[in-house]
């Protein structure tokens, strides 16, 4: 498949880019040889191959599940208006 100059200005209205003949004539052959590869592609017998969810076979590093950074909720709470048992009490607001 190859598209002709006045596809690729059609194209190029529907999409509303403003394009001059010589970029028309640029993007013509671009979007052609994207074509051809695709063309090139699709040739090829792929029958058998299992589908990858990556180029290589990799696994995650998986790191310990512990914590980082110190406690401060006593830090944070001491600031808080009203606190109990570690929660924030905050207004009733649904009834």
């Amino acid at each position: 498949m190859s598209l002709s100059l006045e596809q690729v200005q059609r194209i190029a209205l529907l999409a509303r880019i403003e394009i001059s003949p010589l970029e028309a004539e640029a993007t013509r052959g671009q979007l052609n040889h994207i074509f051809e590869l695709i063309e090139e592609m699709q040739a090829v017998d792929t029958k058998g191959v299992e589908p990858m969810s990556h180029a290589q076979d990799l696994a995650l590093r998986l790191r310990e599940d512990a914590a980082t950074e110190e406690n401060r909720r006593a830090a944070f709470q001491a600031v808080a208006p009203e606190v109990e048992a570690g929660l924030y009490l905050v207004p009733k607001v649904i009834e």
